[in-house]
């Protein structure tokens, strides 16, 4: 599993599968039960993690009690990242999504491949660049979009992300509540519930099971106009 996760990540998949042979004995896997945390905001950050299977969430906490979810995590997505290379306290929580399984590298192991490895640095760089520009996109739209708007766009962006065919419609790869999509968007349960069902009469969207289809060139149009 290790190695099948390692060859997954943008980072990692640079490396032949010798090397990643090699550099796999340093991993660990673990597994955790839904809505177990796998770090907590504030946590000293000595883990650098990849998910291996299931979906990890990212959250922030406000000072109004609430909960904002930054990102849903994907197979061969790295997480708690940032934290471990700057060697300061992770900025948020992680929390598995039904089960979660995930591989993690000690910091100081994770240093010494990447020196053995310089080819790390870059695709780290390049990975973190991608990362940075998807917030300052999703903070842009959040101030400058309305509701539908933005709902809109997360449903586009995370079927492009983990997406998979279903009769004419794309499918969400996983459970999705009004609520999660509501936290990721920085609305109420309320508006994101009739936003919802506006989509659904329309026939952009539909739901079967607590998995959401969409179709994307109709999300487009609603967005183009």
């Amino acid at each position: 599993m290790i190695v099948d996760t390692l060859k997954k990540s943008e980072v990692f998949s640079v490396l032949k599968d010798k090397e990643l042979k090699q550099i796999s004995a340093l991993f660990e896997i673990v597994t955790y039960k839904n809505n177990e945390t796998v770090f907590g905001e504030g946590d000293p950050s000595d883990k650098f993690f990849i998910l291996a299977e299931g979906n990890v969430k990212i959250l922030k906490h406000t000072v109004m009690g609430k909960d904002i979810i930054l990102e849903i995590v994907s197979p061969g997505d790295i997480f708690g990242g940032v934290a471990v290379l700057d060697n300061k306290p992770y900025p948020a929580t992680a929390q598995a999504m039904k089960s979660a399984t995930v591989i993690k590298i000690r910091r100081q192991n994770l240093l010494k491949i990447m020196e053995e490895y310089p080819i790390l640095k870059l695709e780290i760089v390049k990975y973190f660049s991608d990362k940075l520009r998807d917030a300052h996109e999703m903070l842009k739209n959040i101030a400058t979009e309305s509701v539908e708007r933005r709902i809109a766009s997360l449903l586009l962006k995370l079927s492009e992300k983990v997406g998979v065919e279903d009769s004419g419609y794309k499918q969400i790869a996983f459970p999705l509540t009004r609520q999660e999509i509501s936290e990721m968007v920085g609305t109420t349960v309320e508006t994101c519930i009739r936003t919802m069902s506006k989509f659904q009469k329309k026939g952009m969207i539909k739901s079967s099971n607590g998995r959401i289809s969409i179709k994307p060139d109709s999300l487009r149009r609603h967005l183009e106009t």
